[in-house]
């Protein structure tokens, strides 16, 4: 049985941290619910960059339900979770990560064709190649948190049982063992820095081919369209990897306390949240699809 640290002892603190993560937990089922649902009942939604919006709301949905009630109970109550429950969470987790991670170069390659190569875009990504990414960020994020859950097992567990955390993580997991972790941190960073690092160099450098494809159109109405296509992923990606990022290389410095948990509460509780504001708002196609759903004539 593991004990997960609480933010903080003072109970008018605790009142307040429990409404603000019951709000984004709310915002993130309802939020990435409509997305799924409107996309799924809009025809006119049915192409490719809808296609992995959808993917990353179910992985959003997955990572809320997995981490914030634990969370939220930890806020009222002592918090306790068993071994196997830490071992299943702890593999939730990484996979949906994991998977984020992936699919995020995938939304980026999506929108590289899109703007560079248009009239290669139905050719390039058709239906099947776009259920062909799916199934690899699915199943490569699943065999990355089988690998790195199951270097967990032989590990022996004999001395303090409070996590520093306030959820089962690979690296706060591994500070609590009696056994050498050298190969378990050596994994994580290898792991990592395929995951979070070489993705993110493959989402730039398809970044970096749009912006110079948008900055040779010559109508600002065209330029000002598709910036306005790429920027919330722009700006989800940069959010989303610097976290991650951080969180799995700086073990190796020592544990800094109270910024790993609000480093942590970036990609686990808030991204989720803002993802269905930041992909949604600035979308017109998206916004007249979700109106007809709510006030069909």
């Amino acid at each position: 049985m593991f004990i997960l640290q609480s933010f903080v002892d003072d109970p008018w603190i605790q009142d307040a941290l429990f409404c603000f993560f019951f709000i984004l937990f709310m915002v993130a089922i309802v939020g990435n619910g409509l997305i799924i649902t409107t996309i799924h009942r809009s025809p006119s939604l049915h192409t490719p960059m809808y296609f992995f919006l959808v993917n990353l709301a179910l992985m959003d949905v997955i990572c809320t339900v997995t981490v914030l009630p634990k969370v939220l109970q930890s806020l009222v109550t002592e918090n306790t979770i068993s071994y196997g429950g830490c071992l299943i969470q702890m593999f939730i987790f990484s996979w949906v990560l994991g998977s984020e991670l992936l699919l995020f170069s995938a939304m980026a390659y999506d929108r590289y064709l899109a703007i560079c190569r248009p009239l290669h875009y139905g050719t390039l990504m058709s239906g099947r190649v776009c259920v062909a990414l799916a199934t690899f960020v699915w199943f490569t994020g699943a065999l990355n948190s089988l690998v790195l859950t199951c270097l967990v097992l032989p590990l022996s567990f004999c001395g303090p049982n409070l996590i520093t955390h306030f959820f089962c993580e690979i690296p706060s997991v591994l500070m609590l063992s009696c056994s050498p972790t050298f190969i378990n941190d050596i994994m994580t960073v290898i792991a990592d820095m395929f995951l979070t690092g070489l993705n993110f160099l493959l989402t730039m450098t398809s970044y970096g081919f749009i912006i110079a494809s948008i900055l040779r159109i010559r109508s600002a109405e065209g330029k000002k369209r598709a910036f306005s296509t790429c920027s919330a992923h722009l700006i989800v990606v940069t959010l989303y990897y610097s976290t991650v990022l951080y969180t799995y290389v700086r073990p190796a410095l020592g544990t800094a306390g109270v910024l790993d948990k609000a480093i942590a509460v970036l990609y686990t509780t808030v991204t989720p949240s803002l993802n269905p504001l930041i992909y949604t708002l600035r979308n017109k196609e998206f916004k007249t699809s979700f109106k007809k759903l709510l006030f069909p004539q």
